[in-house]
């Protein structure tokens, strides 16, 4: 399969108000999870949770209709879809006529399973559309990951491409339950070197996580090229090999780019996703 510097990401782009589900671009997550330890059994679930704001089609008279769409994708597909493809096929949805809001909902969730889940032997869980209408716009509200802030500390950085040994944690002291928070991470697009601007929430229990170590650690990604569904995943395993907790989520919230923003959820053990509910810089 082609990778991400096979996608439209950087490239020319000729942009299509037709609808046209052979533009979305898949890209394998076993490359990346590999790199980084993970082979066969998921040690983490979750999902990543996609905002779209530039959603528009025609309605049966030609009439232009705009939705905001919460996509969640599982992450246990072995695709996820390259984020410019993306742009390009929500675009694709502009002048073509559509008989409903909940015909665009479920075209856009057939077309996403059938990229996302392809080569697997079965759909182990779909993927999640949800179509917001402009009457109920005003009712999308802000809110920060909850949590201590790890930003308070007034720390020295000298680390800008990924530093796990800066993770730490107190393995002879009794276990706490901690919910950290940092709108320092910053990391680049694997491809075009853009810069992903993002918060993230930290929730585990188990040995006391050294904060400072952990703030350096997240600042560490500053120069890194990787998109932000493998940040978290390798801030998830960086975390669980370094500081060994029983229980552990890792959140984070990107700005969005393209009228897109991504937000992928891991965690250790079952539990309810997060509300998609933006941030202030989202």
């Amino acid at each position: 399969m082609p990778d991400a510097h096979h996608s439209p990401l950087g490239q020319p782009s000729h942009y299509t108000g037709q609808y046209d589900p052979t533009l979305l671009f898949p890209i394998e997550r076993a490359t990346n999870r590999v790199a980084i330890g993970v082979t066969g059994v998921l040690p983490f679930m979750g999902a990543d949770l996609w905002t779209a704001y530039e959603l528009s089609w025609l309605n049966a008279r030609g009439k232009p209709q705009v939705a905001i769409a919460h996509v969640t994708v599982p992450c246990e597909t072995p695709h996820l879809v390259e984020s410019k493809s993306f742009k390009l096929y929500l675009g694709s949805f502009a002048n073509t006529r559509f008989d409903s809001a909940v015909e665009v909902q479920q075209r856009l969730r057939t077309d996403l399973n059938a990229l996302l889940w392809r080569g697997a032997p079965a759909v182990q869980a779909g993927v999640g559309v949800r179509l917001l209408l402009p009457d109920a716009f005003d009712r999308e509200p802000l809110q920060e990951l909850s949590g201590l802030s790890l930003d308070r500390l007034d720390i020295e950085c000298s680390h800008y491409t990924p530093a796990p040994e800066l993770l730490h944690a107190a393995e002879d002291e009794p276990s706490v339950q901690e919910v950290l928070t940092s709108n320092l991470l910053k990391s680049n697009c694997l491809v075009t070197g853009q810069p992903d601007w993002g918060a993230v929430q930290i929730a585990y229990s188990g040995p006391p996580i050294d904060q400072a170590g952990l703030l350096q650690y997240l600042v560490s990604y500053r120069n890194h090229h990787e998109f932000h569904e493998h940040c978290v995943e390798r801030i998830f395993m960086d975390i669980r090999t370094r500081c060994r907790p029983q229980r552990l989520t890792v959140y984070a919230r990107y700005t969005r780019r393209g009228g897109l923003d991504i937000n992928p959820f891991r965690t250790s053990h079952p539990q309810v996703l997060p509300p998609s509910v933006r941030t202030a810089r989202q």
